[in-house]
Formats: structure tokens, sequence, C-alpha cells
């Protein structure tokens, strides 16, 4: 059984939200980098991206964050741009859903190898099943779900949703 939880355009409002949230945390920043993981989390990214590059003058640098969501550990944590590109910058890690926390626990330990003016997170779904001390400064929804129950987000052109399945 599938329950679909957010529309294209209630997508489309969220990403302008939390773009606008980003905006105002950083207001007199003039570069910002947002840290997309690899899968939803990039796509996510390059919405919230491309929201901000229309509303701030600020140089809006998109990164890539690579590792084996299933084992971050072993597979380690890599970026599409060196670190002191993103050194004493702010960083906005994303991702399109946070469960138990694991993928975004590895990734904030990865930036915070360099100094940071500041770190903060995103999320398009926020599950509250976390198992790591891993929060989202900036979420889209926040559902409490039972541990059976998954969250599918489809990034989709003029279609995006995100689906509850059992």
């Amino acid at each position: 059984m599938s329950n679909r939880i957010l529309s294209h355009d209630q997508i489309q409002h969220k990403i302008k939200r939390i773009a606008y949230q980003i905006y105002e945390a950083n207001v007199d920043e003039p570069e910002i980098i947002i840290a997309g993981i690899e899968g939803g989390g990039l796509n996510f990214a390059k919405k919230i991206q491309a929201v901000l590059q229309k509303i701030t003058e600020a140089n809006i640098i998109l990164c890539k964050v690579i590792m084996d969501k299933s084992n971050p550990l072993a597979s380690g944590v890599k970026t599409s741009i060196p670190e002191s590109e993103y050194a004493n910058k702010s960083v906005v890690l994303v991702d399109d859903v946070l469960n138990s926390g694991t993928t975004l626990i590895y990734g904030v330990h990865h930036f915070l190898r360099v100094p940071l003016k500041q770190l903060k997170t995103a999320v398009l779904v926020n599950r509250n099943h976390k198992k790591y001390p891993v929060k989202a400064d900036y979420k889209g929804i926040s559902l409490s779900t039972s541990l059976q129950e998954h969250i599918n987000v489809e990034f989709k052109a003029k279609n995006d949703s995100v689906y509850l399945t059992e």
C-alpha cells in the first residue's frame, strides 16, 4: 500500500521555504555551499540551489557528497570539491530523508574536519527514527512513522512526489 504524502506543488513550496530560511541565516555571506548527498539528497540540493540563485546575490556552490549509504564508515565520505573550497564558509548538508541519521552524521563528521563558519542540515522528510544525535535544521515535513513503513521520494520533471509505503 502506498500513500502520497506530498504532491509536486507542496514539494516546490517546501523547497522555496527552505531556500528562504537558508538565505535568512546567511544573508551576509558572499558564498554558500549546498552539499547534497548523492542520490535524492543531491537532487533536492540542486532544487534548493536553483531557488537560492534567484533570491540572493551570493555565490551558491553545489557540492556532491559521495558515500556508501549502507556502510559509510567503510566507504568513507568524499566531496566533488576540495576541502579548501568550503573551509571557513557556510555549508548546508542536504539529504532527501532523515531516517536513522546515519548518512547525515557521517556527512557532518566529514565536513567538521575543516574549520567552517557554520554547518546546517536540510531534509525534505524527517522521520523521527534517529539513532544518532543529528537533527535537521531545515525540514520540509516531519512524520512519525513505524519502522516497517518506508518513505520514497521521487524527483521527476514537473512531477515530484513523496510516498509512504508499508
